[in-house]
């Protein structure tokens, strides 16, 4: 398993490390604990307030494990001329799956569009969102 030393020592040598440094630590462990923001911190020789303030900076960024997958789904201008408004209440009506609002995934051409994990998906309609609930 991955641990957060292995992850600060692949990005370490960046310029800027820290961004990158938690994106992957929430991608490996879901989160970002405590532990880690203090374990980043005495790596980057940061405060652990500094390595804090991002995390909660970034709404992207969670410090608890989120239970249920999530579905982000672009609410900006294009996707909601493409009808996202209408798909919005077949996505909160899974409980199993937390809806969050996102502006812009730059896939204006092709929305409306939603982003699980790093997977992107365009096009969505009724049907094809239901598939993708029921895939989650």
């Amino acid at each position: 398993m991955t641990s957060i030393a292995d992850i600060v020592a692949e990005h370490e040598h960046r310029e800027g490390p820290l961004l990158p440094i938690l994106h992957d630590v929430q991608k490996v462990f879901g989160h970002i604990s405590e532990d880690a923001m203090r374990d980043i911190a005495h790596a980057l020789n940061l405060t652990r307030a500094e390595v804090y303030g991002v995390v909660s900076f970034y709404h992207d960024f969670r410090k608890e494990a989120e239970a249920r997958s999530v579905l982000k789904l672009c609410r900006a201008e294009a996707c909601k001329a493409r009808g996202v408004d209408a798909l919005v209440p077949i996505a909160e009506s899974q409980s199993r799956v937390k809806v969050e609002a996102i502006y812009c995934l730059g896939l204006c051409s092709v929305g409306p569009a939603a982003l699980v994990d790093d997977q992107v998906y365009a096009r969505l309609d009724s049907a094809r969102l239901r598939n993708l609930l029921e895939a989650m």
